[in-house]
């Protein structure tokens, strides 16, 4: 046998392919797709988004769910940059849908960019997505990107100590705030749900997800496509004495963020920084569910309409897990996606 020989086998014709380079950042999968899209219109990001909802969302399937993927599996689609200053575009796909920003897929995509030359690793990168301009800045070691920070979209408190009565919970007291995406905050200790239980961490933010959603109108101020609940961040404190606290994300349609979530610590600055808990230019470092650790500070002040928002510098690093093409043969109905928990 010559196991090689598989290596240049190639597919029928007539079967799509899509390329895609796999990263993480802090434990949570990106999936980067760098050649096979077909062209998706719209002259800002969230029109391109709405296209891709309403046109593209099989391809998202077949992407992010198995066989080629799973339940918690996330990834970015590369584009062409909106503003003039900008370097390149990108669409966030997850389990249910097309997220409106991610911060731990802007420091993967930094990442990724760089160190395979597709933008040159000099200064800052200007990342649009459909939450707004993102402006990042890897840090390198020997020429590769050991580390990257990006200054976030301006994030705001919608409300601080909301009670939202959740069946089999009682009333759940939350903060809700927007990073690029909005959340709810719960305190972990408050529900009875551990960091080590990802079982009662989805149950619980699926279920208070959907009660803040049914009785809390939540709107952005400037942009409606961005008004929705996208998830739950549990906190807690951390282990380790040199870190602030700790993150549980449950997103979308019940998928658990590895990482501290960078908008979710976006929005959690702007929760801190109005409750006077937190300084400008003090960082603070978040732990995720895995023990990674993005560090987080307020480096300036501003408005979304008529809303007071902090601007949010989040950092972290992510790796490069592989490269990938593929197939898809229009006989495999379940190749079109399929979920399992």
């Amino acid at each position: 046998m010559e196991p090689r020989k598989g290596l240049d086998w190639q597919p029928p014709s007539h079967w799509d392919r899509i390329s895609v380079i796999d990263s993480h950042t802090g434990g949570e999968p990106f999936r980067v797709v760098v050649d096979g899209l077909p062209d998706i219109p719209g002259d800002t990001v969230l029109a391109r988004r709405r296209y891709a909802m309403e046109h593209l969302d099989g391809l998202r399937r077949a992407l992010m769910w198995e066989p080629r993927g799973h339940a918690d599996m996330y990834g970015g689609w590369l584009g062409p940059p909106v503003l003039p200053d900008s370097d390149l575009s990108v669409l966030f796909t997850h389990n249910e849908g097309f997220s409106t920003m991610c911060g731990h897929g802007i420091i993967a995509l930094t990442k990724v960019v760089c160190d395979t030359g597709m933008v040159e690793a000099a200064g800052t990168i200007k990342i649009d997505t459909p939450a707004g301009q993102v402006a990042s800045t890897p840090a390198l070691t020997d020429g590769v990107v050991s580390s990257v920070s990006f200054v976030n979209v301006p994030s705001f408190v919608l409300d601080l100590d909301s009670l939202v009565t959740v069946p089999g919970l009682g009333s759940v007291r939350y903060d809700l705030a927007f990073g690029g995406a909005f959340y709810a905050y719960v305190d972990a200790s408050e529900v009875g749900v551990s960091f080590d239980d990802s079982a009662g961490l989805i149950a619980k933010g699926r279920s208070i997800k959907r009660a803040v959603s049914e009785v809390h109108s939540i709107d952005h101020p400037t942009d409606p496509d961005l008004g929705f609940l996208y998830g739950v961040i549990f906190t807690g404190p951390s282990a380790t004495p040199d870190r602030h606290s700790r993150h549980a994300c449950v997103f979308a349609d019940g998928e658990v963020d590895r990482s501290p979530t960078g908008t979710g610590v976006s929005g959690r600055l702007a929760i801190l920084s109005a409750r006077g808990e937190l300084s400008d230019d003090t960082p603070v470092a978040i732990e995720s569910i895995v023990g990674s650790v993005f560090t987080g500070r307020v480096i300036g002040h501003t408005t979304v309409g008529r809303r007071a928002a902090v601007v949010p510098e989040v950092g972290g690093s992510a790796h490069i897990l592989g490269r990938s093409e593929f197939w898809f043969d229009p006989a495999d109905d379940l190749g079109k996606g399929f979920l399992l928990r």
